[in-house]
């Protein structure tokens, strides 16, 4: 976990400069950057590892590519790769969808029910990147409070901290990921 300071932003910025001139290297570095998290992204999205290895390939052949579309005012350059991995992943489930004797159920199983939980996982890891951004300390308690449904109370006396400083603490680490969130949007 890490606090996203301005040296980032300019490594970024650089990074993205040599995707968009498609040097080789720029791809590496983006992987090395991103691809964990892109993988397991896909792993969860497709429950299958050769099949998120696919799509991660996909990805980031198209992130070469496309490296001089992307535009940093339409958020970070982890939150276009994880687009572009839930369109390619979407496109997989479509492919990958038997044939049914019933041709609707062909429609809502490929349109409905998969691309609502990749809408959802999307948004989940998302988070996780934001998440990411903020000092340890804060995300986790905000961890504790949502993930593991933990009240102020509990977590005060899981981490020995008082209550006043889980509160306050809580109450900084949102304000930040609202700031980090409306950056992205």
């Amino acid at each position: 976990m890490r606090v996203l300071v301005a040296s980032d932003d300019r490594a970024e910025r650089r990074l993205v400069k040599r995707l968009s001139r498609r040097d080789p290297a720029a791809v590496r570095e983006l992987y090395a950057l991103h691809g964990r998290t892109t993988f397991g992204f896909l792993l969860r999205l497709l429950n299958d590892r050769a099949a998120a290895e696919d799509v991660q390939q996909q990805v980031f052949l198209e992130a070469w590519q496309r490296g001089d579309r992307y535009d940093p005012a339409r958020g970070t350059l982890l939150a276009w790769l994880l687009t572009m991995a839930r369109g390619r992943a979407i496109d997989h489930l479509r492919r990958r969808v038997p044939e049914p004797r019933d041709p609707a159920a062909t429609v809502l199983l490929a349109d409905g029910a998969e691309e609502g939980r990749i809408d959802e996982l999307h948004e989940q890891w998302r988070l996780v990147g934001v998440l990411d951004q903020l000092p340890p300390e804060e995300a986790d308690l905000l961890r504790r409070r949502f993930y593991l449904e933990q009240s102020q109370t509990e977590i005060a006396a899981a981490t020995g901290l008082p209550l006043g400083t889980v509160k306050t603490r809580m109450i900084r680490a949102l304000r930040r990921m609202r700031e980090l969130l409306e950056v992205e949007a």
